[in-house]
């Protein structure tokens, strides 16, 4: 336990501790760290190890796998190129992004590939922001042809084909009919890929390095990438996908020899990025701070106003929060916000301990990452289990609870 705890009770502290080792002491999640952080003070929990047959404890700067916990994140350099206006929300993407020129769109989303109509107009800027371009990973479409085209491509990351190379990903894209109509509808996770897509192509840079320049450099994190380097693999868990039936530890990914460990073909803001809760803390901070951090301006205020507030209509919001509910098993609430800015998820009523206005997201490594402008505090929790049982979810929903009830004000 590492802490300089102000704006937390110290009994508040206690059952936070004794909540999150309950969880690592039923053997179903091997180690964990967690960062609670409140105007200025942080309050810092590592429990466990690195594997959950034994090995090196968990530390502060363990370095774990963020899975989509990368969106919030990643979606900061979309954000420096609106501020310096490179970009524009209504542009259209075909100048950079040709291949999603002239799009066709399926006539049923269940229907044959080649059954399409013309798109009713093109993708814009602000459709890639909001995650309304027409596809996207829909688990209500799981076996139709077009969810099983987006598979067998590459199009989404540790799904049967490797992901390739941006331009290759692009091409692959660029043959698929949307699923619906350019900004009819929110869709999970492409979008935010083809963000980092566009971003390089904007700047003639890679994503990543365009990121550290301007994001990961100026707030100091230096874990934070689309690989882990060799040394620091040591500081990389093992990563685990429990079997759904029997609840058996299933390795995932490796840390040495892993997915992680090398610079990936295709660098994924929508799940691709590994770091720390200190990294992490220093970027939400930065956004509660509207847009500075010790003194240096990241993102404009406007940007982050953007960002992290709704940007859902009531039409485009409905597969948004069907996700959710269907998905109660392992949303346990944390997934029922309601909307969705650039990015990550708004909370526009209160379902739970968290008011309306938090912002942030969760992974499917089992990553959870959010800030509260009311309360005026940000919550990092990092584990090695993935969310194909419900252990983990159970567990980011614990945290957050306890988080919330440990305010002393």
């Amino acid at each position: 336990m590492e802490n300089d705890s102000g704006g937390f009770s110290a009994n508040g502290l206690r059952r936070l501790h004794d909540v999150l080792a309950r969880h690592v002491d039923s053997g179903k999640i091997p180690g964990l760290v967690a960062l609670v952080g409140r105007d200025g003070h942080t309050h810092v929990e590592a429990l466990g190890t690195m594997r959950h047959d034994g090995g090196a404890p968990m530390r502060r700067d363990t370095v774990f796998r963020m899975a989509s916990t990368s969106k919030p994140v990643a979606v900061a350099a979309a954000m420096v190129l609106l501020d310096e206006c490179r970009i524009r929300l209504d542009d259209l993407v075909e100048p950079w992004l040709p291949e999603l020129a002239d799009r066709r769109v399926l006539a049923r989303v269940d229907g044959p590939l080649d059954d399409t109509v013309p798109a009713r107009r093109p993708i814009t800027v602000r459709d890639l922001l909001t995650s309304t371009f027409g596809l996207g990973m829909d688990m209500t479409a799981l076996g139709t042809p077009i969810m099983n085209a987006v598979f067998e491509r590459g199009l989404t990351p540790n799904l049967p084909a490797p992901m390739p190379e941006p331009d290759e990903w692009m091409r692959r894209l660029g043959e698929l009919p949307l699923m619906h109509q350019p900004g009819q509808r929110w869709q999970y996770h492409i979008s935010d890929d083809l963000l980092g897509v566009l971003v390089a192509r904007v700047t003639g840079r890679p994503f990543e390095e365009f990121l550290r320049e301007r994001v990961f450099d100026p707030l100091g994190m230096t874990d934070t990438a689309f690989h882990v380097p060799d040394d620091k693999i040591d500081r990389l868990p093992t990563l685990y996908a429990p079997d759904p039936r029997t609840g058996e530890f299933l390795v995932w990914d490796e840390a040495k020899g892993g997915r992680w460990s090398e610079p990936p073909a295709f660098p994924g803001g929508g799940g691709g990025l590994v770091s720390t809760a200190d990294d992490y803390h220093a970027y939400f901070s930065m956004l509660l701070n509207g847009g500075t951090h010790r003194g240096r301006r990241i993102l404009s205020r406007p940007a982050v106003e953007l960002m992290t507030t709704d940007r859902l209509t009531p039409e485009q919001s409905a597969a948004r929060n069907a996700m959710a509910a269907d998905g109660v098993h392992i949303s346990h609430g944390q997934g029922q916000h309601g909307g969705w800015g650039f990015g990550m998820a708004v909370r526009t009523r209160r379902g739970d301990y968290a008011p309306v206005g938090q912002f942030g997201w969760d992974g499917g490594t089992g990553t959870s990452a959010y800030a509260d402008p009311v309360n005026r505090l940000t919550g990092i929790l990092l584990t090695q289990v993935g969310m194909s049982t419900p252990d983990s979810a159970r567990l980011v929903h614990d945290f957050w609870t306890t988080l919330y009830q440990a305010i002393d004000d």
